[in-house]
């Protein structure tokens, strides 16, 4: 290989010799003779002889290049002469020296033998005899694009105990070997990297280690890449190297002027510590030594629409309380202090060291808390809530649900979060207990049908003692309200079966009204249909009325009339025994009676009860032809007559002019009314008349005797 680039160097100067020589040898100066030639002679033609040789021209310059070849490295060699490339160094090793390289020390400064700590740049180097020098060779170290390369030097100082990582000198990114070794560069590791970029490095004194070679060297290729962040990302860093965190510490502080951990040596100077980091790396892309920093990404912190954020610090400058005397269950901090942060965070995105720092999110929305199993709330603070046991006045159990509505202003959440540490714990150790210990006293006092029957009730003075209560934990109770009610099952049926009753009762009520009403109706339209009738007969009614009231006038009136006439006739017949005595008077009064032929004193038919044909057969055919006589007689006075007929009643009619009873058959008053209109109107309708159940001859006769 070496020979190979000497072959490679030389030829142009092999080359030069060789065109060189060839052209000296063409262009020969012409001798003397040849500048006055001679006249021309006949020449004679030889045969070549074989005593002597001749040479081609040509010889010379091939031989002279072959020489060249041969004899000139060996010359540079004799000479000391090193050619380095331009992408080369040559690193030089000193066979033997005056001066013995000390025990502590690798590399050769002061010409010591050894490994020299000069290289040699591209281009001819004289000197370098090699029985004393030996130069090797080495490529430039190259560093890709967007990655850096790790340094461990071979030679320097010792290492502090303290530290893991050789302190940065500034040596040219370690292309000069010697300033870094006399400035205090230290052995090992280093916390200064090189990025991208040729690098002439002695890499006898100085290790480089790139993606080409990490696997090589015990690293993942992806470790020497340029570290890059997500614009939603946070990076929080873990320092290898710096002095110990204070006791009581969990992270170091924030060192000003290091750039975001690129500058090593910066944060070591300016007091940093190992470990866990209170600063964080936000997004880009950073050259980060990974023996010096390891960054973790994490997302970061989100505080949603309706809530702020309540920042816990567990690092910070002090513990100085801000919330004053009045506030007395907590500290409050400043921004940037250890405790709880006074002022929270904002909806939004915040970069925020979830390492060293917490964020508790507050609901500053009305949050419906359920006092239920059967659901929850998407907040997820009621996810261990359930329905309320209570015992009432009169020793049932009962479930009970309640729905509790908070709200915690902006400014008051810091206060709530250094009191109670979490809205969980707020929940759970503050609004349970208050709930449920009121319900469960307010239960006691009532039997459980007063419970539900006074619900509103029990629900308005609930949302007032809770108002109340949670008021002293900085919280305002929004509304309390109750759900759902879950008696024991008896005691539901037997309400149920009340209510049942109930509203059969009503439903009966609801049934009689309506029967009553369909009654009214149809009286009301039956009414309607005969209110003609109902007309007339009330019409007929006062007709009648007025009728009797008449008759019973006439009557008195005739009544009347016969008193005074039967009075009259008593005083006249008083007068007349008066003046002939008693039976004078009397004997004349019959005697006017038989002379006025009022009375009969032979009958036209005689009947005997002796024997022989006559009898009361013979009577009555006697009293048909009398009849029969009379009605065809246009004279003589009329005798009684008798007409009898089969029916259900007699009629007896006395007719005025002949003492004669006219017996008629009729069924019924109405016949008779028949009859009375029949009559003159100068007879009276009823005393005229009179009514037998049944016709009987024997009867008729003794009415007829009696007439």
């Amino acid at each position: 290989m070496t020979k190979s680039r000497w072959f490679r160097k030389l030829l142009p100067l092999a080359v030069s010799f060789a065109t060189a020589i060839a052209a000296a040898g063409t262009f020969a100066p012409p001798t003397r003779a040849q500048t006055n030639p001679p006249p021309p002679q006949p020449q004679e033609v030889q045969l070549p002889s074989a005593e002597g040789f001749s040479i081609p021209i040509w010889i010379y310059p091939v031989g002279a290049i072959f020489l060249i070849f041969i004899f000139i490295p060996k010359i540079g060699w004799t000479l000391g002469l090193i050619a380095i490339g331009e992408r080369e160094v040559g690193i030089v090793v000193k066979k033997f020296s005056r001066k013995n390289l000390p025990s502590s020390r690798l590399i050769a400064l002061d010409g010591e033998a050894g490994l020299q700590a000069d290289t040699l740049p591209p281009g001819w180097h004289f000197g370098y005899f090699p029985w004393q020098y030996s130069v090797r060779k080495e490529p430039v170290v190259v560093v890709p694009q967007d990655e850096i390369g790790l340094i461990i030097a071979n030679d320097g100082a010792t290492i502090p105990p303290d530290r893991i990582l050789g302190k940065v000198v500034d040596c040219d990114n370690f292309q000069n070997a010697r300033k870094f070794l006399t400035d205090g560069g230290e052995k090992g590791r280093q916390l200064a990297i090189i990025t991208t970029g040729i690098y002439r490095i002695n890499t006898a004194v100085f290790e480089v280690i790139t993606s080409a070679n990490a696997s090589a060297k015990g690293m993942q290729p992806s470790q020497l890449q340029l570290y890059k962040l997500a614009p939603d990302r946070v990076g929080i860093a873990n320092v290898l190297d710096g002095i110990p965190i204070d006791e009581g510490e969990i992270a170091g502080p924030i060192i000003p002027g290091h750039d975001n951990f690129q500058k090593a040596q910066s944060f070591i100077k300016g007091g940093g510590r190992r470990g866990l980091q209170e600063q964080v790396i936000l997004s880009g892309s950073w050259n980060l030594n990974p023996w010096f920093v390891q960054v973790e990404q994490v997302k970061m912190t989100e505080v949603p629409i309706g809530y702020v954020g309540v920042v816990i610090s567990y690092v910070g400058r002090s513990h100085q309380d801000v919330s004053g005397v009045a506030f007395t269950h907590g500290n409050l901090v400043n921004k940037g202090d250890k405790g709880v942060w006074v002022e929270p965070l904002y909806p939004g995105k915040h970069p925020i060291n979830t390492k060293v720092m917490k964020v508790e999110l507050v609901p500053t929305t009305d949050v419906v808390l359920n006092f239920t199993s059967r659901f929850s709330g998407e907040h997820g603070y009621d996810s261990k809530l359930s329905a309320l046991k209570l015992l009432s006045f009169d020793g049932f159990t009962f479930d009970l649900e309640v729905f509790q509505i908070i709200h915690v202003g902006t400014l008051d959440a810091p206060r709530v979060i250094s009191r109670q540490g979490s809205m969980q714990n707020l929940i759970d150790q503050v609004l349970r207990p208050i709930v449920g210990n009121y319900f469960r006293n307010s239960a006691q006092e009532y039997t459980i049908l007063d419970f539900l029957i006074a619900r509103s009730e029990r629900q308005a003075e609930a949302a007032e003692h809770v108002r109340q209560a949670l008021r002293a934990y900085d919280v305002q109770a929004v509304d309390t309200l109750i759900g759902l009610i879950s008696p024991p099952p008896e005691l539901m049926q037997t309400l149920t079966d009340r209510k049942i009753a109930q509203e059969q009762e009503k439903t009966y009520e609801v049934q009689r009204i309506s029967e009553s009403q369909r009654q009214e109706l149809v009286r009301a339209t039956a009414i309607a249909n005969i209110q003609n009738q109902v007309v007339a007969a009330e019409e007929g009614v006062k007709i009648a009325q007025l009728n009797a009231s008449a008759a019973i006038e006439h009557a008195s009136g005739e009544a009347e009339g016969i008193r005074l006439m039967g009075q009259a006739k008593a005083d006249a017949y008083q007068v007349g025994v008066n003046a002939l005595g008693t039976q004078s008077y009397t004997l004349l009064q019959l005697m006017q009676a038989v002379s006025d032929g009022s009375v009969r004193v032979v009958p036209d038919v005689t009947v005997n009860g002796n024997g022989g044909s006559g009898g009361l057969l013979d009577g009555l055919m006697a009293m048909l032809l009398r009849n029969e006589t009379s009605k065809n007689g246009d004279n003589g006075t009329q005798s009684p007559v008798i007409n009898v007929k089969k029916s259900k009643s007699v009629v007896l009619e006395t007719v005025a002019k002949p003492p004669v009873v006219n017996v008629h058959s009729v069924e019924s008053v109405e016949s008779m009314n028949s009859l009375k209109s029949q009559e003159s109107p100068n007879h009276s309708p009823f005393p005229q008349y009179g009514v037998v159940a049944e016709t009987d001859i024997d009867s008729a006769f003794g009415e007829l005797l009696d007439i």
